[in-house]
């Protein structure tokens, strides 16, 4: 699935699930190693484990974050 972000430096998430398992996360645009790292540490977790960890963390003054945006994609699929 891919995901139009709103308000980050990233453009798109791309996420892929597996038997109800977090199988990939790709981001386009935004902080290339901070969020390959968002992406390794979400590999394996289950959607809800993932979103429970990343909702509502913010970007210095903005209202969401990256990580946040990726908790609101996958809240989308589930």
């Amino acid at each position: 699935m891919r995901y139009k972000t709103q308000g980050t430096c990233s453009s798109y998430i791309d996420i892929e699930l597996k038997d109800g398992v977090i199988d990939s996360v790709s981001f386009t645009g935004g902080c290339n190693g901070n969020l390959k790292g968002i992406s390794a540490l979400v590999k394996g977790m289950t959607p809800e484990e993932a979103i429970s960890r990343l909702k509502g963390i913010r970007c210095g003054f903005k209202q969401t974050s990256c990580p946040d945006q990726l908790a609101q994609a996958l809240e989308s699929m589930i």
